[in-house]
């Protein structure tokens, strides 16, 4: 809350006091005489609106001034209060002579001359130049300064105008002016029309400024400009109906009365408005009162239409006006309709502030051919985000996706809120992710209809979320297969080029000066032979290691049981030289079916692996191999070694980060931890339906 400067806020309460005793004053002369007089037409005139209007303003405009002394609605309200409860003082004073005959009373014309144009800065202050400043008591931007300064050039021209004009104005209902000046009529008429218009334009440019500042806002503004925009439009809908009354009804008092109350009440609901905006941090449910006023207002005007439609139409086909029976069908015809326009008025005005909320198969069906329509696995988040969106009129939908250990964002639409639901995105029991969704104001909550379309959204939304995630790791996986292949390929031809074809373009050489030699030198030639022989063994063996590490040829040659049989023969040794014993135990079956060939591969160069690190770290004296088919091909290494290194686990080295991918790539998995009995254990377990 911000902290309240006393001088302002003094000041600010008294000129509210002020303006509320004036009115209270008013009040009590009006009621006495009318009373007294027996006229009750004061009472119910559209004066009798002035107190409230004079009373509610000086409220808010010392509570906004109070605590936000530099914003200048909140001192704009309180000079209305002031105008107002002024008005009313001087319009009591001329009830008083006018119901006593007493016409001579002292100050009477002066009363009369005040009356005539206070109104006019306590109507035009709160309708225009509010809607410029709201709500930080400043313009949007310099741009605004000529707009703003011609609607206050207009309100002074007029009202000077109307003040000093010598009348009668038709304009704005003024009779004779005992202070006005005759021999500047020409001059004030000019001011009269030019400030009209200024007027206008100000006030026009009140609105379009109001407009681009409710574009551009978002979430607490946002719900603060929703309420003077509902005012607006009571405003402009309470000028509109009066301008017609006054068009229209000018023989009849009453009704031209009733249309001034409803402007009056309007530019009272521009303080109530603008007091809840400015003062209020968690604001009130705006929608639910804008979603109210506009069904019942449809509701109120389509009853009407109707009956007059009904009166009128049967009246000119029967030719009986205003006959009992046409009234009495036209009653009965409204009451038939009455349920089924108020439910349909109601589908509309719900479709409009909540979307398809009322109509889930909709919303699904929706959902559902948008999400069709996007082949694109990188537009299908999007798309359902949007969607939900578009369907259920929500300012922020988002999705979140879990990435490993971490949850990201995947998709969003619209701006943040604080006020969200949260439901999780599940896939075969397993949480895939969360849709969040942002309510439609600040402190409107999720009715239960929208909790449980969303639940049933995020149901739908599970297994898409799941796929787009399959997409990807498939693209991951797939380049990391192209990556792979390309690392291979470019050993493969950097061991051919640097190894065996530098080794054969030198037995080329060797064999040219072996056939100059055969003939001149034998003795020569026969070494030059026998070092190509060396020569080529030595391509043979390079051969072969390129084979082999394509795949070992003792996996052809004697199964995956002997071979790794072999290996753990050959990691065996006695204890010698100061080196600790190492035996390696073997348990298998005797034989075992026949498995995929990738499955072969990566079984052994597990193996190799772990048992490399056994005889190069471990410093064991007794390992276990343990080969168990159950499903899938279960590898276990467990040593009595020293143990992993510090970190071990986590930042292991190529050997044991080659295992895990190894194991990863077949879709299973490859656990290297410490074991029970100190050392290390190796468990692989490499699925077969998979590979």
């Amino acid at each position: 809350m911000p902290t309240i400067n006393r001088t302002p806020s003094r000041l600010a309460w008294s000129l509210a006091l002020l303006a509320t005793m004036l009115s209270l004053a008013g009040v009590v002369l009006i009621v006495y005489f009318a009373l007294t007089s027996g006229d009750m037409s004061h009472l119910l005139s559209h004066a009798a609106l002035n107190p409230f209007i004079a009373i509610v303003y000086g409220i808010v405009g010392a509570l906004v001034a109070s605590r936000h002394p530099r914003n200048t609605i909140g001192w704009i309200f309180v000079s209305v209060a002031v105008l107002s409860a002024l008005n009313i003082a001087v319009g009591a004073y001329g009830r008083y002579a006018t119901a006593s005959l007493n016409m001579g009373m002292t100050g009477l014309a002066l009363a009369n001359w005040l009356g005539s144009w206070f109104w006019l800065p306590a109507f035009f202050l709160p309708t225009i130049f509010v809607f410029y400043l709201f709500p930080d008591g400043r313009l949007p931007s310099r741009h605004w300064v000529i707009p703003f300064c011609s609607a206050a050039a207009g309100l002074f021209m007029v009202t000077a105008g109307v003040a000093l004009h010598p009348g009668p104005l038709a304009l704005w209902k003024t009779g004779p002016n005992p202070y006005g000046l005759p021999a500047a009529v020409d001059l004030l008429n000019v001011a009269n029309q030019a400030g009209a218009g200024l007027l206008t334009v100000g006030f026009l440019g009140a609105i379009a400024a109001f407009g681009l500042r409710f574009r551009r806002s978002h979430g607490i503004e946002r719900e603060q400009m929703k309420w003077p925009l509902y005012a607006l439009g009571l405003f402009l809908l309470g000028v509109a109906g009066s301008a017609v009354a006054g068009l229209v009804w000018t023989e009849n008092q009453w009704l031209l009365e009733l249309s001034i109350a409803g402007s009056n009440l309007t530019v009272l609901a521009v303080a109530v408005a603008a007091g809840i905006a400015i003062l209020r941090h968690q604001l009130y449910d705006i929608n639910l009162v804008i979603y109210r006023t506009l069904l019942y207002g449809a509701l109120t005007v389509s009853v009407v239409v109707i009956y007059v439609l009904v009166v009128s139409g049967l009246g000119i086909l029967l030719q009986a006006r205003g006959h009992p029976v046409i009234a009495l069908l036209a009653t009965g015809l409204v009451a038939v309709l009455f349920h089924p326009l108020q439910e349909w008025l109601q589908r509309g005005v719900n479709r409009l502030f909540y979307g398809e909320r009322d109509d889930p198969l909709a919303a699904l069906s929706k959902l559902g051919k948008r999400l069709e329509a996007a082949l694109a696995p990188d537009v299908v988040l999007p798309t359902l985000v949007e969607t939900i969106a578009q369907t259920l009129k929500l300012p922020y939908v988002a999705i979140s996706i879990r990435a490993g250990e971490e949850i990201k964002t995947a998709a969003v639409v619209g701006n943040e809120v604080e006020n969200t639901l949260r439901l999780p995105l599940i896939y075969q029991g397993e949480k895939v992710g969360e849709l969040i969704a942002g309510a439609r104001s600040v402190d409107e909550r999720f009715s239960q209809t929208d909790h449980h379309l969303l639940e049933h959204i995020a149901h739908q939304a599970g297994p898409a979320v799941h796929a787009v995630q399959l997409t990807a790791a498939l693209q991951h996986s797939r380049l990391q297969m192209v990556r792979t292949r390309e690392e291979e390929r470019r050993r493969l031809r950097r061991d051919l080029h640097d190894g065996l074809g530098a080794t054969l373009a030198a037995l080329n050489l060797e064999a040219g000066v072996l056939r100059r030699a055969i003939r001149s030198d034998p003795e020569e030639a026969e070494a030059l032979v026998d070092e190509l022989r060396l020569e080529i063994r030595a391509m043979i063996d390079d051969i072969r290691r390129l084979v082999y590490a394509l795949r070992p040829p003792t996996l052809d040659q004697l199964g995956l049981v002997v071979a790794v049989r072999a290996l753990a023969s050959q990691c065996s040794r006695p204890g010698e030289n100061g080196q600790a014993s190492l035996h390696v135990q073997i348990e298998s079956p005797e034989e075992l079916p026949s498995l995929p060939a990738a499955v072969e591969v990566a079984a052994y160069r597990i193996a190799q692996e772990a048992l490399t690190n056994v005889v190069r770290h471990a410093q064991a004296h007794h390992c276990l191999v343990r080969l168990e088919l159950n499903g899938a091909l279960n590898i276990e290494i467990v040593d009595d070694g020293v143990g992993l290194p510090a970190g071990g686990r986590q930042n292991g080295g190529l050997g044991l980060l080659s295992m895990r991918e190894r194991a990863v790539e077949l879709g299973g998995a490859c656990v290297i931890e410490p074991a029970s009995g100190g050392g290390v254990r190796v468990l692989a377990s490499l699925p077969l339906s998979k590979a």
